[in-house]
Order: C-alpha cells, then sequence, then structure tokens
C-alpha cells in the first residue's frame, strides 16, 4: 500500500462520477458548486436526481455520489488514516511491557475499585450512605473494567488476523491474546453486588406497583401530598449525591490504576482508535437530573396540595 492516501472523494463529484452522461454531470457538477460544505434542499435535491440518473448505468458512482450525502468529518479521516497505517504494530519493541502494565493495572482495579470510600460524617446514615456509595461505585468500576478487558481481547485477536505469520508481531499478539482470552473470565464479575433476586422481573414489577399504589393514594389528600413531596424530595436529594459520589470515588480510582497502562497500550499497538473511557461522567449527568427532579417536586407538591 502507498505510504500516501487521499482521501476519498478529494476531486469531488464531478471528476467522481466515472459517467459520460452530459445530464448527470450537469447535475452533480451543480450540486457542488457552492463548495463551503453545507447542504442546503436544493443541494440534496440535486444530489439525489443525480443519484437516480447514475445508479441504473453505474453502480460504482452512484455509490460515490450517495456518500457526498454523508458529508466528510472525523470518523472519515480516521478510516482514511488507520487504513494507511498497515503494520499491526506501531511500537512492537514496546508492545509486551505496555501488554503487561495494562494487565497488572487491571489486576490492581479489580482489587480496590469497589472498597468503601472514606465518606464524611453523616451521623446514623453513614452505614446507609457507604453501602450505597459502594454499590455505585462498584458499578461504575466493573463496567468499565469489563469493557475494556473485552475490548483489549478483540483488538489481539484482529491484530493477530491481519499479522504476516510467524513474524514477531504475529507471535507478540498470539501470546497476548491467549493471556487475554485467560484472564478475560476471572475479571468478568457482576457489575452489581445486589443479591440475584432483587433485579428479577417479578420483584420489580412488584415493587413498582406497590409504589405506584402508594403514590395514587398519597395524592388524593393534602397530608398524603406533603408527605409524599417530602419523601420524594429527600430521596431524589439524597441519590443526586450518592450518585455524584460515587462516580467521583470511581474516575478516581480508574485514573490512578488504569488511564495510563490503556493509553500506553493503545498508543504501542497505534492506529486502533482511543481507549475505552468510563461512564462517571454519564453517572454525574444522572446526579444533576436527580437534583433537577427533586426541585421541581416542590412546585408540583405544592400545586396538588392546592388542589386538593
Amino acid at each position: 500500500m502507498s505510504d500516501t492516501i487521499d482521501a476519498p472523494g478529494d476531486a469531488g463529484p464531478v471528476a467522481d462520477a466515472g459517467t459520460d452522461d452530459p445530464t448527470a454531470l450537469a447535475t452533480v457538477a451543480a450540486a457542488s458548486a457552492k463548495g463551503d460544505g453545507r447542504l442546503t434542499i436544493d443541494d440534496l435535491t440535486e444530489r439525489i436526481d443525480a443519484l437516480r440518473v447514475l445508479r441504473a448505468d453505474d453502480p460504482d458512482a452512484a455509490g460515490r455520489v450517495l456518500e457526498e450525502l454523508g458529508g466528510r468529518g472525523k470518523p472519515e479521516q480516521d478510516i482514511v488514516d488507520q487504513m494507511a497505517k498497515v503494520r499491526p504494530l506501531w511500537r512492537p519493541d514496546r508492545f509486551a511491557e505496555a501488554h503487561r502494565f495494562a494487565m497488572r493495572a487491571l489486576e490492581v482495579l479489580d482489587r480496590n475499585g469497589a472498597r468503601n470510600a472514606r465518606m464524611p460524617k453523616l451521623g446514623p446514615l453513614k452505614p446507609v450512605a457507604e453501602w450505597a456509595t459502594q454499590q455505585v461505585t462498584r458499578y461504575i468500576v466493573r463496567s468499565h473494567q469489563n469493557t475494556v478487558v473485552d475490548r483489549i481481547r478483540k483488538l489481539y485477536e484482529r491484530r493477530e488476523a491481519n499479522s504476516e505469520w510467524g513474524s514477531p508481531e504475529h507471535v507478540m499478539l498470539r501470546r497476548a491474546r491467549i493471556n487475554a482470552v485467560q484472564v478475560e473470565t476471572g475479571f468478568k464479575s457482576k457489575a452489581l453486588g445486589l443479591p440475584t433476586f432483587l433485579l428479577g422481573g417479578a420483584f420489580l414489577s412488584s415493587a413498582l406497583g406497590a409504589i405506584g399504589s402508594a403514590v395514587g393514594r398519597a395524592i388524593n389528600s393534602r397530608v398524603g401530598v406533603v408527605i409524599f413531596t417530602v419523601l420524594a424530595t429527600l430521596l431524589l436529594a439524597a441519590l443526586s449525591w450518592v450518585v455524584l459520589f460515587s462516580a467521583g470515588v470511581a474516575r478516581r480510582r480508574i485514573r490512578l490504576s488504569l488511564d495510563e497502562p490503556l493509553r500506553a497500550l493503545y498508543e504501542t499497538i497505534g492506529a486502533c482508535g482511543n481507549p475505552p473511557r468510563d461512564q462517571s461522567m454519564s453517572f454525574a449527568v444522572f446526579a444533576l437530573v436527580f437534583l433537577v427532579l427533586a426541585w421541581v417536586l416542590v412546585p408540583v407538591g405544592l400545586f396538588l396540595f392546592l388542589r386538593n
């Protein structure tokens, strides 16, 4: 493969059309006349018309016109860049070391990621808060750990498959892939430390039915509305704190143990995208949603109180 690869479609839709039909050429040329990369409704209509003209006579040209509808962005640039780098390992001299560091980091995270965090002074609520934060932290850490192990194993398999048979890179990737398969089962554990029956459909449906029935009875009286609003607001605020605190603990532990070794491994492999990210930021967003819902419940409860 040549060292220099032109991005697909750089010659423009006219050069890519691959047809002698003057109508098709004129239509495609009009579609690219603006040259500013933005699609107006006129551009879109003209390109669809060009695609319809080309479809019957030249499937390849039709495919190229269809690609123009999708535009060009970072994913397309990454495809061209990664296809140009055909070596299975970018730094084979450092790959084995990076692989060992990554496996060690996963071991350390597996052992320490779900441990109880140091809690602030919460009085009698501390044991409950400690248990709740441990469950959320465990979920974030173990989910990320499972994703990383699975992604590494698949990456090793694919790079081994496109290595020259018997080459040093092929031997290294084969050994690393065997290691990854061996440890994958042990690393992949339940993300939640809850009993199985609590996660079953029958239990959840029964619990949700009981909650819905209680809420229905509560909002039919003023006292019930007050009690429901206070309890629901406190619960949502507590959930917001637990989720935000747990996300911070999980992010710190993942950063301390796994982020750098995983980044180093991906760098030595090369042309394989970015390492997977954990869900701590997503959980932080959930925490903010819970907090907003807690504030929304106050005016809703006041409305129901006045209505009753």
